[in-house]
């Protein structure tokens, strides 16, 4: 099987992650072949698992770089002469000089890495929102389902319990508004909050899901961050994650937080940043 693992669970997601768990890697480093993508079924019945064959990613060999062999030519008399002359100058010289550079010379410090920590952002007070801001938002992500021909799509809009501005969509085929790790939706959802805040004053914040998309990628990640923490506290090795976004990486750090085991902290830059998840040394 060329060092493949089969994995299964509920969705395709929670099988890929658990395959990141499994092998020990991130995910462009994994390989991995979709077997049964898996069934949600009606009210749990003939509800099937997502199944998956992984493997670490087979790395190329690096060609060693050829070093050719120069010949050495014989030198002549006369250059080996110069030389020897210019040998006993610098002796001369050296023995000026040398007791200057021990008194000048001064050991360098090591320089010290800084690691960027994720500063935890303090809340934005909400902005209540219009119902012109209401209206052309839902207009808008209307029109971007209608250019994607899925016109049968149902947009609904409420303000939800933090003062944001919910909208959810319902329809057939949603995955492909999902995206890979929901990038589709999250690209949406940013349009929409440019939409909205060009409507009025102050800040609004919008929240674009569909088929409970939000709530089941939480419970992957809260369930990915405990995972890791057991490794690391197993191996007592650090473990960098894979790139997320910010909303995703809040939800790892709040996950472990109240770990006193382990911390985390991010590193890298947009769009790359990572979360980091290291052992606390007692």
């Amino acid at each position: 099987m060329d060092g493949y693992i089969t994995v299964s669970a509920k969705t395709l997601d929670d099988a890929i992650t658990e395959a990141l768990i499994q092998l020990g890697v991130t995910s462009d480093h994994l390989d991995y072949e979709v077997i049964e993508k898996g069934s949600a079924g009606f009210l749990g019945i003939g509800m099937k698992q997502a199944v998956i064959k992984a493997r670490r990613k087979q790395e190329e060999p690096v060609e060693e770089p050829v070093v050719e062999e120069v010949e050495e030519k014989p030198v002549k008399k006369e250059v080996k002469e110069f030389k020897e002359e210019k040998k006993d100058f610098h002796k001369k010289e050296f023995h000026k000089k040398e007791h200057v550079k021990k008194d000048n010379f001064k050991k360098e410090a090591p320089k010290k890495e800084f690691v960027k920590k994720e500063v935890p952002k303090r809340e934005v007070e909400l902005a209540p929102v219009e119902d012109a801001t209401k209206e052309a938002c839902v207009k808008f992500v209307k029109d971007v389902l209608a250019a994607m021909d899925m016109n049968d799509v149902e947009v609904k809009a409420e303000i939800d319990e933090e003062g944001a501005l919910s909208i959810t969509m319902d329809g057939k085929n949603m995955g492909i508004l999902i995206g890979k790790r929901g990038q589709t939706l999250d690209s949406l959802q940013y349009l929409t909050n440019r939409v909205a805040n060009k409507m009025q004053d102050g800040y609004v914040r919008v929240k674009l899901d569909t088929e409970d998309y939000r709530r089941r990628r939480k419970q992957t990640l809260e369930n990915l961050a405990k995972n890791i923490a057991s490794k690391v506290k197993r191996t007592r090795r650090s473990v960098s994650l894979e790139p997320m976004n910010p909303y995703e990486r809040r939800i790892i750090h709040s996950a472990l937080q109240s770990d006193s085991a382990v911390s985390t902290h991010s590193e890298g830059e947009e769009p790359y940043r990572r979360v980091v998840v290291t052992l606390v040394r007692r």
